[in-house]
């Protein structure tokens, strides 16, 4: 029997906390690409603000449904999911930005299917897992089958290219194994057969060559792959203590590409140094710690492994991306959760945030 509670309200302030965070970052650093390709400095925040009063609504909306219900629909969405991937690569119907077809378009909107097989792949490894869990040490009767969907959507993503949102998945997934009880050993042998295939990955394309060229060492290309990193360390390192202040960024202006995107964070730092850096990497942390904490409450498997399920995506994709800002890893591409301008990331960001509010409000 599941007891219907207020929700967590701490993981809540801090949601909130974070969107409205992010509101003020995408006004500072796209108001001059904003001006510059549309003629108005506000472009960006105001499309921003829409989606982040409709991924509220979204949220607010899924904290009242019982979420066992997305481990009925688990199946359904996952075929949508894997469609929309399909779909994303057919010509004509798939959108190409920055090399990479992984935009389906509505008019003046687009969406990312690949953000949301993030989600629906969380809904339906936490339910298989969840009835796997006496077999999880078993190969064939606990593993194969998570294993061969998370294959699948892995390879689709990779032929877009998305090697970021990919990676986010992959980890998330083996989170998700390590949670139900799968041994170590697989860990073990998976981890090597990872390190092999990524390798491979790598030699395949020769931009993700230059990109490992360019972490290694991107004065070795300073105008073209390494220069990313590089005007993204000239935002970051300058800042000082307390920054330059809010909105007298030097790097928006035209030498930080896209700024209100992946590289937000480096804007975020130039402006309020490393009082306002630390700030969001605390928010970050302390969102992460709630979700485990709501996750230690519950006596449902289900609930258990779909609340870490969530939090481990937003951990890792806050890692990569903070990581990629401050020179620690190669540039993938991947958004920082709430913060980032993009409508498909926040709002299944958002999203997915209601669906741990709504796990917090059930006790077994």
């Amino acid at each position: 029997m599941v007891s219907r509670q207020a929700p967590d309200y701490l993981f809540l302030m801090l949601v909130l906390v974070l969107t409205g965070t992010g509101l003020f970052m995408v006004a500072s650093a796209g108001e001059v690409w904003g001006q510059f390709n549309y003629e108005n400095p506000f472009y960006f925040v105001e499309r921003q603000a829409f989606f982040a009063a409709a991924g509220l609504v979204v949220m607010a909306v899924i904290s009242y449904v019982d979420y066992r219900i997305w481990r009925n629909l688990s199946s359904v969405l996952l075929v949508l999911a894997f469609l929309l991937l399909v779909a994303v690569l057919i010509p004509g119907i798939g959108m190409v930005r920055n090399g990479s077809q992984s935009w389906i378009g509505f008019g003046s909107l687009s969406f990312q299917p690949s953000e949301l097989m993030k989600i629906v792949l969380i809904f339906y490894l936490s339910a298989l897992l969840a009835e796997r869990k006496k077999v999880i040490h078993l190969f064939w009767k606990g593993l194969f089958k998570p294993l061969l969907v998370l294959g699948i959507a892995f390879a689709l993503i990779m032929m877009q290219p998305d090697l970021g949102t990919a990676a986010v998945m992959g980890g998330t997934a083996f989170l998700l194994l390590f949670v139900a009880g799968a041994p170590i050993r697989f860990f073990v042998l998976t981890g090597v057969s990872a390190i092999g295939g990524l390798a491979l990955l790598i030699i395949s394309a020769p931009y993700r060559m230059k990109r490992i060229t360019a972490y290694l060492d991107p004065w070795s290309d300073p105008l073209g792959s390494g220069f990313q990193i590089i005007q993204s360390l000239y935002a970051v390192g300058p800042g000082g203590l307390f920054g330059y202040g809010y909105g007298e960024s030097r790097q928006k202006y035209y030498y930080l590409p896209e700024p209100q995107t992946d590289f937000i964070f480096a804007i975020w730092a130039e402006e309020t140094g490393f009082i306002g850096a630390v700030f969001i990497m605390i928010l970050f942390f302390l969102l992460i710690w709630r979700g485990i904490h709501i996750a230690s409450r519950i006596e449902d498997a289900f609930g258990v492994l779909l609340v870490c399920g969530i939090t481990a995506m937003i951990s890792l994709q806050s890692f990569i991306n903070l990581g990629v800002v401050t020179g620690l890893l190669p540039v993938t591409g991947v958004t920082l959760p709430f913060l980032s301008y993009g409508g498909s990331s926040l709002t299944m960001t958002l999203a997915s945030a209601g669906i741990v509010l709504s796990v917090s409000r059930s006790t077994v």
